[in-house]
């Protein structure tokens, strides 16, 4: 090829990359793509599949992210707090500094659940139920972040991610000898505050409970227990991104999620740690979802939720069990292709979202940010947590949003119109 074709060649794909990426801006906002094999496990009965759904994100991580090293709990053992399999339960701890230095922030991870001896036999297999599997070290961005500009509130805190391997948000005491599998998630829970409070989270001055997904169902189960570590001196509080799982009827009628929850319930021997102001009044498996736990936590407490959060639409309201001829596939993949009954459909299910909090919105010491978004975890992905173009409401970001209301800066109630009204949305399409 003779210079001049070269450089314009090199010219006519310089303009193409331009283009390409200028109408990705003029886009509404960069959808991101995730793989639908976050539903897809190794047993593929759509309940069992729906039970350890997690969705992974098929961009790669940037190498600039702090990365953080994962370290076991070698005193869990002796008190039986160990994941699925026996091995020791684990975390991930970046200390804190300057006005930070006694302040921390727990994430807990999420993950799913596992309702079935077979599924959670499976879970024993990787990450989600034994550390053998867990990433040895990783990135901490978002909500975790230590840079000022990314995470402008909690960046310099004692920062925690808190690994998930017991299969029912850290809330099951039980076992099965059979198939040697150990139901420990409230002695991990237990373990990992006293190794917590022995690494100086006892000295805490402020001090926030947060989680992802099972992990925000986590942390409103084990809010005021969260509380009860600390003196009244201390402000601590609680935050649960995409945690807000309802009990809502699937696509063919049916309760995909409730008969998921029975199971993990039920296998799991949860109920005897679920909270009292529930099970006085209600069955075990009701007690498992936040829409009747969330106006009894006395703590004060942030809801982070996609009025169509990404999971729910996939493994709750249209499973393949419940949508047997796939005539949900297009629209679960990318909402744009919904047509107008099933537009109607995910709508009522943005108002039994809106219900569901009603009576918790009232108290003046909670927080909330319903976004009509298709996303799901948003204070973990530094795109929807705090950048040039995350999503906002009232024009505050997510991450402004929840620090306004920790540090009692202002009050924030925000719930976002219906779809297709917010063009910040980070939505999420699958392949």
């Amino acid at each position: 090829m003779k210079p001049q074709q070269k450089v314009s060649v090199c010219c006519c794909l310089g303009l193409l990359v331009v283009a390409l990426a200028t109408a990705l801006k003029e886009k509404e906002k960069e959808q991101v793509l995730w793989s639908k094999s976050w539903l897809d496990l190794a047993d593929k009965d759509a309940a069992d599949s729906a039970s350890s759904a997690l969705p992974t994100q098929t961009q790669t991580q940037p190498p600039l992210n702090l990365m953080v090293p994962l370290t076991l709990i070698d005193s869990a053992a002796s008190k039986g707090a160990v994941c699925l399999d026996g091995t020791l339960p684990g975390y991930h701890l970046h200390p804190g500094y300057g006005s930070g230095a006694n302040s921390w922030l727990i994430q807990l991870e999420g993950g799913g659940w596992c309702n079935s001896i077979r599924n959670c036999v499976y879970r024993k297999t990787t990450r989600r139920g034994s550390s053998k599997f867990m990433e040895k070290q990783l990135p901490f961005t978002g909500i975790l972040s230590n840079k000022a500009e990314e995470n402008p509130d909690f960046f310099n805190w004692n920062r925690v991610k808190l690994r998930y391997c017991d299969g029912a948000s850290f809330s099951g005491d039980s076992q099965n000898e059979a198939a040697q599998l150990h139901f420990r998630g409230q002695r991990i829970w237990l373990a990992a505050m006293e190794e917590l409070m022995s690494k100086g989270m006892q000295k805490a001055d402020q001090a926030l409970l947060s989680g992802c997904s099972a992990g925000g169902l986590a942390s409103i189960l084990h809010c005021d227990e969260f509380q009860d570590l600390f003196p009244e001196t201390t402000r601590v509080k609680c935050l649960s991104d995409a945690g807000m799982f309802l009990d809502a009827i699937d696509v063919s009628g049916g309760h995909t999620l409730k008969n998921l929850y029975a199971g993990v319930v039920s296998l799991q021997e949860v109920q005897k740690n679920l909270p009292k102001t529930c099970i006085d009044h209600l069955d075990p498996t009701s007690c498992f979802f936040p829409q009747n736990l969330v106006a009894n936590v006395k703590t004060p407490m942030f809801l982070l939720n996609a009025a169509y959060d990404a999971w729910q639409v996939q493994a709750s309201l249209a499973p393949p069990s419940a949508d047997p001829r796939g005539l949900w596939g297009g629209c679960k993949s990318n909402h744009a292709l919904c047509n107008s009954s099933q537009i109607q459909f995910l709508q009522d299910f943005r108002n039994q979202m809106l219900n569901a909090v009603r009576d918790f919105s009232m108290s003046t010491k909670n927080g909330l940010f319903i976004n009509s978004c298709f996303a799901h975890c948003q204070s973990e992905r530094q795109d929807t947590w705090f950048a040039d173009d995350s999503p906002v409401l009232g024009n505050r970001a997510i991450a402004l949003s929840v620090g306004d209301w920790y540090f009692d800066r202002l009050p924030v109630k925000a719930i976002d119109c219906a779809y297709p009204c917010d063009n910040t949305c980070h939505n999420l399409m699958f392949k």
